[in-house]
């Protein structure tokens, strides 16, 4: 190369690597700054939320008062460095405790969740974390607000801790990182040196495979090479073939034209003249007709290897070529294709499925005179087109021979042809996976079948017909089914398939999760459902003493403490569904733990029992109803087993952090002989035919499905406050169909999952915005009270302690049924 020098790709990669890496430096000092902020803000948070928490646990009510005994580990968690201020409010606004003038400077917060804010306060500024603490007095209900403010001297101190300690080996490593680049830019150069050398070294004609050593990353290209040298090998075969073969083939034609052509020049007599001309014309159609077929067989073979693929009924192509024929042509073709083979779609190539036809056509048109018959069948998942003709046929000896190129049958020397088109008509058969057969009729002619895959629609929306059925078959049946909450479900696969099933132990009756099931099978027709049904309790210790048969692909249930359990003990797989972010905070954990409905717990009652005048809207009020009328609901009340339901537990641990009058509540069921279930379904059973008058803490998804089906009921969402709680799924570790489950999770939180839980299921939906009957919002309209979600995190872990939970469930108990 002449003239200037050219650059250097290793000193343009050395220079630009050298600035990436001074660049990246910059930037991972100022994100380490960035995170080491963020982190001490993460780490200290947690201390002042917990500070908060542990106040709102010593909030007490008394005599309508709120007062509060400061626990000592409140503020025990802080390093003892900064200054740390606190004030807690009760609901109308006023110190009860603490600073009144970080009370003044702040909000009133009414969420359970901790909120925190930067402050300028007694000329410092401080991180304050502001909680709130639901509590319920005998006039009302409100927000105990708690704050607890701390400067943020030791935040600032561990920031700068965390930079300093980080900053040196990042410069260590970029400089290690700048040799190490110019050391791996020379031995990553070497294999491509060694590679041109090989392609200089070899002569113009070997396109044989390179063999040359080389790294996994070259590789690829040396494998693309050596895939690009194949195909071209193959091309320039196929093309020097056809050359061959083409030229030996036109020599004989051009030559008898040159030669008629040179007779016909001599010739005098205006007769033979004429007889010469015409010996011309009809070389000049053969020459004509060969060059055609030869064109057409390089398109073909051209758009087989382009693999240029549409879906087409086969109908359509018979009708393409109908109307591609002379009409004299046309006119012989009787076209009896049943109804079911022209609607037949395949997959292939329009131009070559076409020219496949066509000469199939052209040949019963040439070597027969009568009508050439078309017509099909259907096998399966196959279509075969059967093209008939009344001609001399074939010989079984040379079925083989006519399916070559230029090569043609002993009934073909009669006729003008190019020994082309069958054997265009075996390449596109089997470029389409089919298979061709040449079959001689009783009475004479042959028939042409070909056989080509056909698309399953018909059968898929069959399926799907079937399987909706079955979802209805068993839907009813699940509704005529005694309360034993133990059942198993299998769903088909919509297709048809039985080789992709996924298994699911959930407490969701099975009629309310069908729909769920439907609608993922709409999205995944190839997947089978098997669907195991128990209560919340027996669900959890089942799976973990092992007694659920083979390990389930997805758990789901309302009992969300007991899923956080799971999760917490290290039995859940994580997931980062890309639809976790629509989901409000408190409804998922960790990417392990997801809600996807939102269920009120609401009271029920038989309006024939009760009259909407006396019907207790708030806790307190039915707590006074059942003291004052206790030989009219003696027996005629019904509630959760906490001891035997996992979700009857979790809204009784709630109800007494919440409430003051849960104890006072407790005690009246006692007094009035209440009844005890394992279930929601049992109580509304029982107040729909009237054994029952009321029943507490029903889950309103139930509720409110069994109203719209006209059950003889009535729902009440307190006024006080409303108990909300999410269905929750998870993954088990040791699922087998992994894949199934990050699927089923994905549709149930998608919008198709959420309008079917906002729908008739009435379940509810979690994701704001949803459309429907039954979404968040619509729900928290049904009542005045205040809508406390009960949240997927640790805290529901405490209620679960065996020491705490068995003396909660022992006083439960106690003042339910006492002993004479």
């Amino acid at each position: 190369m002449t003239g200037t020098r050219s650059f250097s790709i290793r000193r343009r990669i050395l220079a630009l690597a050298v600035m990436l890496l001074l660049l990246a430096a910059v930037v991972l000092i100022v994100f380490i700054r960035d995170y080491a902020e963020r982190a001490s803000d993460r780490a200290f948070d947690r201390l002042l939320a917990a500070s908060a928490l542990t106040i709102a646990g010593a909030v007490q009510v008394e005599n309508e008062t709120v007062f509060v005994e400061m626990p000592f580990a409140a503020f025990a968690m802080f390093s003892g460095q900064d200054r740390v201020f606190y004030a807690v409010e009760d609901p109308e606004g006023r110190t009860v405790t603490g600073y009144a003038d970080l009370a003044e400077a702040m909000d009133e917060t009414t969420s359970a969740e901790p909120r925190f804010i930067d402050v300028q306060y007694r000329d410092e500024l401080v991180r304050v974390a502001s909680i709130g603490r639901l509590i319920s007095t005998a006039s009302d209900t409100g927000w105990v607000t708690i704050h607890v403010a701390e400067t943020q001297n030791q935040r600032e101190a561990l920031a700068n801790e965390i930079l300093s300690n980080a900053v040196l080996p990042v410069i260590a490593l970029t400089i290690l990182a700048v040799g190490l680049v110019w050391f791996g830019i020379s031995r990553t150069f070497a294999p491509l040196t060694e590679l041109e050398h090989e392609l200089r070294a070899r002569a113009p004609d070997d396109l044989s495979p390179l063999s040359v050593p080389v790294p996994e990353e070259v590789g690829h290209l040396v494998s693309a090479l050596n895939g690009f040298m194949a195909r071209l090998r193959n091309a320039m075969d196929r093309v020097s073939g056809l050359v061959a073969e083409a030229a030996h083939e036109v020599r004989t034609p051009l030559a008898s034209l040159r030669a008629q052509a040179e007779v016909a020049m001599d010739e005098q007599d205006p007769e033979a003249l004429r007889r010469r001309i015409s010996r011309i014309h009809q070389g000049a159609v053969q020459a004509s007709q060969l060059v055609s077929q030869l064109l057409m067989d390089a398109t073909i073979s051209h758009r087989l290897e382009s693999q240029e693929i549409e879906t087409l009924s086969l109908g359509s192509v018979v009708e393409e070529v109908r109307h591609r024929l002379d009409p004299d042509q046309a006119g012989r073709m009787a076209v009896a294709l049943p109804k079911d083979v022209a609607a037949a779609e395949v997959r292939g190539d329009r131009v070559a499925l076409r020219e496949m036809v066509r000469n199939v056509v052209d040949n019963a048109l040439i070597y027969s005179a009568g009508s050439v018959e078309i017509s099909g069948r259907r096998e399966a998942d196959r279509v075969v087109l059967v093209v008939g003709d009344r001609g001399p046929g074939i010989a079984e000896e040379e079925k083989e021979t006519v399916l070559q190129r230029f090569k043609r049958g002993h009934a073909g020397r009669v006729t003008t042809g190019s020994g082309l088109g069958l054997s265009i008509v075996a390449r596109v058969v089997a470029g389409h996976r089919g298979d061709l057969a040449l079959r001689n009729r009783e009475g004479g002619g042959l028939n042409v079948e070909i056989t080509l895959p056909a698309l399953r629609r018909g059968r898929s929306q069959r399926g799907a017909t079937m399987v909706s059925a079955c979802i209805a078959a068993v839907a009813l049946l699940a509704a005529t089914v005694p309360d034993t909450r133990a059942a198993e479900t299998i769903y088909p696969a919509p297709d048809g398939s039985a080789t992709t099933t996924l298994s699911i132990v959930g407490t969701t009756d099975t009629p309310l999760f069908a729909e769920f099931i439907a609608g993922f099978q709409r999205l995944h027709p190839e997947v089978g459902v098997h669907y195991l049904e128990l209560d919340s309790l027996p669900l959890y210790q089942g799976y973990i003493e092992g007694t659920l048969g083979s390990p389930p692909d997805l758990i789901i249930s309302s009992a969300s403490d007991l899923q956080l359990k799971l999760a917490n003990d290290g039995y859940a797989q994580a997931y980062e569904s890309p639809f976790v972010s629509a989901l409000p905070d408190w409804a998922h954990w960790r990417n392990e733990v997801f809600g996807f409905t939102f269920e009120p717990a609401v009271i029920i009652y038989n309006p024939d029992e009760l009259s909407a005048d006396e019907v207790p809207r708030t806790h307190l009020k039915l707590a006074e109803l059942l003291e004052t009328q206790r030989e009219r609901f003696q027996g005629k009340v019904a509630t959760y087993d906490i001891g035997l339901s996992g979700v009857g537990y979790l809204l009784a641990a709630q109800d007494q952090t919440i409430s003051s009058t849960f104890w006072r509540l407790t005690t009246a069921f006692g007094r009035v002989g209440a009844r005890f279930s394992g279930s929601s379904p049992a109580i509304l059973n029982g107040v729909a035919d009237g054994s029952l008058a009321l029943g507490y803490n029903v889950l309103g998804s139930y509720a409110f499905a069994r109203q719209a089906e006209g059950a003889n009921i009535e729902i009440v969402v307190p006024d006080d406050y409303v108990l909300a709680l999410t269905r929750s799924m998870l993954i088990p570790r040791d699922a087998e169909r992994v894949d199934l489950a990050h699927a089923f999770i994905d549709f149930a939180l998608s919008p198709d999952g959420q309008r079917i839980a906002a729908g008739p299921t009435a379940l509810g939906s979690v994701v704001p915005g949803t459309q429907g009957q039954w979404t968040q919002e619509a729900i928290a309209a049904r009542g005045r009270g205040v809508i406390q979600p009960i949240p997927l995190g640790p805290s529901l872990l405490v209620a679960l302690d065996q020491l705490r939970r068995q003396r909660f469930v022992d006083t439960w108990q106690e003042i339910v049924s006492p002993k004479p």
